[in-house]
């Protein structure tokens, strides 16, 4: 991502304004919710309806939560709208439209809520006109009419005692976080355990500095903010930096300044178990060709490669600090896209521009390539782990392996990013593209999310790299509100947003690094 200040490729669908609305819904009926035995068939139930909406269409989530003490086995949501609205898609569920009337049957994972528990669908729906929000929601059949439900007791001789045990996930070890390696296509601990790199991104170093908002734009880097973290089950933080801030170039804070902020910060969070990623994201260089996202010299914005006058001594630097601290992982560069600047002409040349740099169509400065700045960090004895891009915003990993950078130590990963609006975004396409990489060096995620306010995307991006053993850090760690998407939390207590966050923080406790 390119920090707050969002642009997104071609492929970034509009956004309008977002909407919430929550409505709660207190039901008593029968249907295919359980009661407990000797009491009358009761249920309770609450609905949280939100909304994103561009004014031509949006996207509706509807968060089901069962308030009754039993669970449920099978569930079917039904309420309508006023005006024209027509379903385009939904996920999560099977939907469907019968003229108002909207009918959301559970899939075949998801058709057991339990007490207190909630499931969450959601949909695209296109309108015109006025987009009220519905009133009339109904659980199995059953209306939702406000009413608290009363249990009728029929049987008082038998005495039942339960005993409930809640887990949260994973719970984080004690101890610091672990030195890591590489070894063939699997990325170790020191001890030689297989490890992933699962957690988030937290924005604002690449930023926040040259924006006039300090260091962390107000965000808490303290042990407080890392223990909200822990309890997602959190394991490792991207921390995207700014070059000219680092280098003490422009910005403020910079020089050492802002280098000692990023040294305490990976102390803090090394400490309490977590592996800091270490990502250039916005550098020094000239750009004002296709798709340029400012005309600025200085580290302002993402430019499409990092520069030779300046982006090697960044990494001499950076690995000079961290050598010998291999809980530290380095990510070269954010999200190349050569391909854009020479316009997708010459796919060959992008590749070549990304790993050799120097002279690249379309780019005025002299480029750093991977291979350069992969040097410049061994070069200080630094034996992190170092991940690389690909192109077009490093989606495309199609010729990775064919011109990767050179690493004496072998310790090198692919980074890669996937985002709902990407041009990879199918099982076909991961396990063709992603995959083959995967299958020779270990790939990490960087960055994954999406930009509906929903988890449906990275639902399936999650699930495919769990199958195959690979990290992922989402986007983003940082307060913003979810209009624009990738917001994972309300508050740097970690109260997770809806329903993005709540969705990828019931995932991350649900799996092992």
């Amino acid at each position: 991502m390119l920090g707050r200040a969002r642009k997104r490729r071609t492929a970034l669908a509009a956004l309008g304004a977002a909407a919430s609305v929550a409505v709660t819904v207190l039901s008593a009926a029968a249907g295919s919710w359980a009661s407990d035995a000797g009491a009358a068939a009761v249920f309770a139930c609450k609905v949280d309806y939100t909304t994103n909406d561009w004014y031509t269409g949006f996207g509706a989530n509807v968060t089901v939560t069962n308030l009754s003490a039993s669970a449920v086995n099978g569930w079917t949501l039904t309420y309508s709208y006023t005006g024209n609205q027509t379903l385009q898609q939904g996920w999560n569920g099977v939907w469907s439209q019968s003229g108002k009337q909207i009918t959301v049957t559970n899939t075949t994972w998801n058709g057991a809520i339990p007490a207190n528990g909630s499931v969450t669908s959601g949909a695209n729906f296109a309108y015109s006109g006025s987009n009220a929000k519905p009133t009339d929601f109904a659980v199995n059949g059953a209306a939702c009419t406000g009413t608290n439900p009363t249990t009728t007791t029929t049987t008082t001789t038998t005495t039942t005692t339960t005993t409930t045990t809640t887990t949260t996930g994973n719970p984080q070890p004690g101890g610091a976080a672990p030195a890591l390696r590489v070894s063939g296509n699997k990325l170790l601990t020191a001890a030689g355990a297989t490890y992933r790199l699962l957690g988030v991104n937290r924005a604002s170093g690449e930023f926040a500095c040259v924006q006039g908002k300090g260091m962390w734009d107000s965000g808490p880097v303290d042990k407080a903010s890392v223990d909200a973290m822990k309890a997602w089950n959190i394991r490792a933080v991207r921390i995207p930096l700014n070059e000219d801030c680092w280098l003490g170039l422009s910005g403020s804070p910079s020089g050492a300044t802002y280098q000692q902020a990023v040294k305490d910060y990976v102390n803090v969070l090394v400490a309490n178990g977590i592996n800091p990623i270490l990502d250039l994201h916005w550098t020094h260089g000239l750009y004002t060709g296709n798709i340029s996202a400012c005309s600025d010299v200085n580290a302002t914005c993402q430019k499409p490669m990092p520069s030779m006058q300046h982006t090697p001594t960044f990494w001499t630097q950076v690995a000079t600090a961290f050598k010998g601290n291999n809980a530290v992982v380095f990510d070269l560069f954010n999200e190349p896209y050569p391909d854009a600047s020479n316009n997708w002409s010459d796919a060959a040349a992008a590749w070549r521009c990304l790993r050799d740099g120097g002279t690249c169509t379309g780019i005025d400065y002299q480029v750093a390539g991977m291979q350069d700045l992969l040097d410049a960090v061994r070069a200080t004895g630094a034996t992190n782990v170092v991940m690389t891009a690909g192109l077009t915003w490093t989606n495309d990993l199609t010729q990775w392996l064919a011109y990767k950078p050179n690493d004496p130590t072998g310790n090198l990963m692919a980074s890669w990013h996937s985002y709902n609006f990407n041009a990879c975004v199918t099982v076909a396409c991961w396990d063709s593209q992603i995959g083959a990489v995967a299958a020779q060096v270990p790939v990490h995620a960087g960055e994954i999310g999406q930009d509906t306010c929903a988890h449906d995307y990275i639902d399936q991006v999650m699930t495919w790299l769990d199958s195959k053993r690979l990290g992922y850090t989402a986007w983003t760690w940082n307060p913003w509100g979810c209009s624009g998407g990738n917001v994972l939390i309300e508050d740097y207590n970690g109260t997770p947003s809806k329903t993005y966050g709540e969705g990828f923080r019931a995932h991350l406790l649900s799996v092992t690094p």
